[in-house]
């Protein structure tokens, strides 16, 4: 079964967090690769950037840019690895699926873009199970069929 990660666990597992002992086992418990998209590899390493940013403004937000190097090149050895898997994508698709996704729920749930598009690329890979901490987009995952784990309950 493929077991699709969001980018709340990527930033769980590459940075010590709240929820970073759950994703941790999650990672060292497995015996295939996680599952990405290209987008959720830029959104981690986006957001590991916008960190460096926040920390030159401020040294209580953020982080140092030698963290985050060592993020970036702890998730681009285990891309290397094999313990992460970026899989390939229609995305024309994918579109077409977080427009129908948005369009049934954003009204009712306040679902982001990103967010639409991480299930909708979840659902188009068949992925039979959602790995996130974010409580939104794991009730938009559920909502449609997939199996969400570990959810700790925060957005």
């Amino acid at each position: 079964m493929i077991a699709f990660a969001d980018t709340s666990l990527l930033c769980a597992i590459y940075r010590e967090q709240e929820n970073s002992v759950e994703a941790d086992g999650l990672m060292s418990g497995r015996h295939t690769p996680l599952a990405i998209s290209s987008l959720v590899a830029f959104e981690f390493r986006q957001s590991v950037r916008l960190q460096i940013f926040r920390f030159s403004s401020d040294r209580r937000q953020g982080f140092s840019g030698e963290e985050a190097s060592k993020m970036l090149a702890k998730f681009d050895a285990n891309l290397a690895a094999g313990a992460l898997e970026v899989l390939p994508v229609t995305w024309p698709d994918v579109y077409s699926l977080g427009e129908r996704l948005s369009a049934r729920s954003t009204a009712t749930g306040g679902h982001r873009s990103l967010d639409l598009l991480h299930v909708a690329t979840a659902l188009h890979c068949r992925a039979g199970e959602f790995l996130t901490f974010d409580e939104n987009q794991a009730c938009l995952a559920r909502a449609n069929g997939l199996s969400v784990r570990p959810c700790a309950g925060r957005s």
